[in-house]
C-alpha cells in the first residue's frame, strides 16, 4: 500500500515540475515578444527624438530610458532561461541586477525631471529611498557572490576518524 502512495506522489511531483517548465517557457516567449516590441519602439522613439530639434539632454535621456528598459527585459529573459536550464533553480543575483537597473533608471528619470525645480519634499525623499535601495541591493549582491565563492572553495568535510585524530 505505501508503494502506491509513493507512486502517486511521484506522479504529482512530475506533473507540478512539467507545469512549472511550461510556465517558464510561456514567460520566456512573452518576454521575447516584449523585447522585440521594445526594440522596435526604442528605435522609433529614438528616431523621433533625433528628428526633432536637437537638444542633447533630451536625446541622452531618451536613449538611457529606453535602453535601460530593454536591459531590464533582457535580464529577466536571461533569468527565465537559467530557470529552464536548471529545472527551476534560481540565482538571486540576476533579480538583484534587474532591481539595480530599475532603481538606477528611476534615479536618472527623477533627477532629469527635477533638475530645474528640485525640492526635498517628494523628490528628495524618493531619491534618498532609491539611493538606499540601490546601496542595499548592491551590498546584497556582493555578499551573495562572496558567500557562494566561499562555499564553492571549501572542500567537503570528511567524517571524523574513529581514533579522533585527523589525517596524519
Amino acid at each position: 500500500m505505501p508503494t502506491h502512495g509513493g507512486a502517486v506522489l511521484a506522479r504529482v511531483v512530475r506533473a507540478i515540475e512539467a507545469t512549472e517548465d511550461v510556465i517558464h517557457v510561456v514567460v520566456g516567449i512573452l518576454l521575447t515578444v516584449l523585447g522585440i516590441v521594445l526594440v522596435v519602439d526604442t528605435v522609433r522613439h529614438i528616431a523621433a527624438v533625433l528628428a526633432g530639434p536637437y537638444n542633447l539632454p533630451v536625446v541622452v535621456f531618451a536613449i538611457l530610458e529606453q535602453t535601460l528598459l530593454l536591459f531590464i527585459v533582457a535580464e529577466l529573459l536571461h533569468t527565465v532561461a537559467i530557470a529552464v536550464e536548471h529545472r527551476g533553480a534560481l540565482d538571486p543575483v540576476p533579480f538583484l541586477v534587474v532591481g539595480l537597473v530599475a532603481a538606477i533608471r528611476s534615479v536618472l528619470i527623477l533627477t532629469a525631471e527635477a533638475e530645474q525645480s528640485f525640492r526635498w519634499n517628494p523628490e528628495g525623499i524618493q531619491l534618498l529611498i532609491l539611493m538606499a535601495l540601490i546601496l542595499v541591493m548592491a551590498l546584497t549582491a556582493v555578499v551573495w557572490r562572496h558567500s557562494t565563492r566561499l562555499d564553492a572553495a571549501q572542500p567537503p568535510t570528511a567524517p571524523p576518524s574513529p581514533t579522533g585524530k585527523g589525517k596524519e
